[in-house]
């Protein structure tokens, strides 16, 4: 386990979260908003699931619904460092959540962008921050390339990305990474620690349907709308035999991570982007060998960059702390140095 993923026993883990926000960024959006173990300092948005304007709309639109205090929210990359964009809107719907035809947003995003957004926040912290991409990382190699200042003040990067076995965008890469696989290189490759909840870990955490049916009816918003998410999720997915019969938390599994780091086993193995073209470019391949094998002998090939590859996660204890931080209600903007507290 990384140190940045040690639990804290006194403040609130400060994070920034860097979103493409579709139907599972909006359920990290809420769990992060208001778990007591995480104190949101900035969002960076970023072209992803869908175009920018329309992440930085629907991120918007979940933070009304979670009555979320004036967080600085950031618009970042409308494409990848190479490629043009490629959305996901196939799986979450023509405005990226679900279409669930959300009320317009009267906030703003911040001036300067998603870099000054982000760099404000990681140098103006008294203590470390923790990087919490659950996007393409264009906006987070742009940041390490732009501001390696930041470095310093990282705790470290626990990124939703990646897969040591299988993908989705294609048969072997994992969407984010596919997006911008030349991003996800960079941050790799930047010195800070970097955990991966990737797909190994991703598909395990599912909310049976019985329980979003209540979760739609609920009187807060914010939970209602968890729950007509997890129910487009289960509508998606339902024919993955690996689920089962309920919908997936996806992203939020991440921001979960990060609140109790003890819900997933990791491995530190080297973990190399492909970059060429063809049918496994953006691939994340991670060297799971316990010996030499000849390409290192030989140096044929560089082994890649040691990240904390998520292997397995205790589900249920994941599935039952989502649950019980998005029923805590709206959160109180104001933060007593250690404590946030929680309103009912």
């Amino acid at each position: 386990m990384t140190p940045s993923l040690e639990p804290s026993t006194t403040a609130p883990t400060p994070v920034v979260l860097d979103v493409d926000t579709g139907v599972d960024d909006a359920l990290a959006l809420m769990f992060a908003v208001r778990s007591p173990h995480l104190d949101v300092r900035a969002i960076s948005c970023v072209a992803g699931n869908a175009d920018v304007d329309q992440v930085v709309s629907n991120t918007f639109a979940v933070l009304d619904a979670l009555e979320a205090p004036d967080i600085p929210v950031g618009r970042g990359a409308e494409r990848p460092l190479v490629e043009s964009s490629r959305d996901a809107r196939h799986i979450h719907g023509a405005d990226g959540m679900g279409d669930q035809k959300l009320p317009t947003s009267d906030r703003l995003p911040a001036d300067g962008g998603a870099l000054d957004v982000m760099r404000r926040a990681i140098l103006d912290s008294p203590e470390p921050v923790t990087l919490v991409p659950l996007a393409p990382m264009t906006n987070i190699a742009l940041l390490l390339r732009a501001y390696p200042e930041v470095r310093e003040n990282l705790a470290g990067i626990v990124a939703m990305g990646g897969a040591a076995e299988g993908g989705n965008a294609t048969a072997v890469a994992e969407f984010n990474v596919w997006h911008d696989p030349e991003a996800a290189a960079i941050v790799l490759g930047a010195g800070v620690p970097v955990t991966m909840y990737g797909l190994d870990v991703f598909s395990r955490v599912v909310i049976e349907a019985e329980t979003y049916e209540v979760l739609r009816d609920d009187p807060d918003p914010a939970v209602a709308l968890a729950g007509r998410l997890l129910a487009h999720s289960h509508d998606i997915i339902r024919s993955d035999p690996r689920v089962g019969h309920g919908g997936l938390i996806g992203d939020a599994g991440a921001a979960c991570v990060v609140a109790q780091p003890d819900l997933v086993t990791v491995r530190r193995w080297p973990v190399h982007v492909e970059l060429a073209p063809g049918r496994c470019r953006g691939q994340t391949v991670v060297d799971r060998r316990y010996i030499l094998g000849e390409d290192a002998v030989h140096g044929v090939e560089p082994l890649g960059h040691l990240v904390d590859v998520a292997v397995e996660i205790d589900a249920e204890r994941a599935r039952d702390l989502f649950l019980t931080t998005i029923n805590a209600g709206p959160r109180s903007a104001h933060v007593d140095d250690s404590v946030r507290t929680v309103q009912r």
